[in-house]
């Protein structure tokens, strides 16, 4: 149980670090930068549970945790990710 926990934390913390890193890449000026390493973090969490599955059903090698923690990543925080609105442009949130 305490090496699926330490697992389970290595790859959340993984993935709030790659978010981070993610924020990097991007242009200053973007609103709600916390985002970043939060999205991260839930896609670190979801990238274990999906090779903890793959792990105890098809023997998964350990290599692959680290590329779907950064793949979850990109794809949450690249095309699927959010979409900003410019500050500037006459449309008032609500």
């Amino acid at each position: 149980m305490q090496e699926i926990l330490l697992h389970f934390a290595m790859a959340a913390t993984f993935g709030a670090f790659t978010g981070s890193l993610f924020r990097l890449t991007r242009r200053p000026g973007y609103e709600r930068p916390f985002m970043f390493p939060v999205v991260g973090l839930i896609a670190g969490i979801t990238a274990y549970m999906i090779f903890y599955v793959l792990a105890s059903t098809t023997g998964a090698p350990p290599w692959l945790l680290p590329i779907l923690i950064v793949l979850q990543v990109w794809l949450w925080l690249g095309p699927l990710g959010p979409k900003f609105r410019k500050a500037g442009n006459g449309d008032e949130g609500r």
